[in-house]
């Protein structure tokens, strides 16, 4: 019975490569990043889990720098740093449901020769449902701040209302 298909199935060659993943949008200096509301990111009471919310935001974040043109893997390999968090303030106003489409917004507020600090929102239609406030330095592979690349800061600086000098 080794090898042999389950009862009238016939696997099928693919024939299309796997889609694209999911990416935002950069609209007037804005970034947009669309998430759904699975099972799994629910508790008991069909609500989205607080903890949630901090990854919708990190994807997010992540997304927003490749779509900027920042390639954090290579800057990882290379042994030139990565972003760290340092800070966050959180602010949830109402829950979302299982199956809900959210919208996460991020805007860059001010950069620093070491840090970004950035707004995030996460949307449902018109309804806020949650708020982010997070500063996020750059660290060299010993965990210790150091200056952005000079390209990240050419690409944040047309997002960036201020930035520091």
């Amino acid at each position: 019975m080794c090898g042999e298909s389950p009862r009238g199935y016939e696997p099928q060659p693919m024939k299309h490569a796997l889609p694209e993943p999911v990416t935002g949008s950069l609209r007037n200096g804005v970034h947009y990043y669309p998430v759904r509301v699975y099972f799994e990111d629910t508790d008991l009471s069909g609500f989205t889990y607080h903890a949630n919310y901090l990854r919708w935001f990190e994807r997010a974040r992540s997304d927003l720098l490749d779509v900027i043109g920042v390639d954090q893997r290579q800057a990882m390999e290379s042994g030139e740093g990565h972003y760290a968090v340092a800070d966050l303030a959180i602010r949830y106003l109402a829950p979302a449901r299982l199956g809900d489409a959210v919208l996460v917004e991020t805007r860059s507020r001010r950069i620093g020769k070491a840090s970004i600090e950035l707004a995030q929102r996460a949307l449902r239609g018109d309804s806020l449902l949650a708020e982010m406030d997070v500063r996020v330095g750059f660290v060299g592979t010993d965990g210790r701040p150091r200056r952005q690349p000079a390209p990240w800061l050419r690409a944040f600086a047309p997002i960036t209302p201020q930035s520091a000098n």
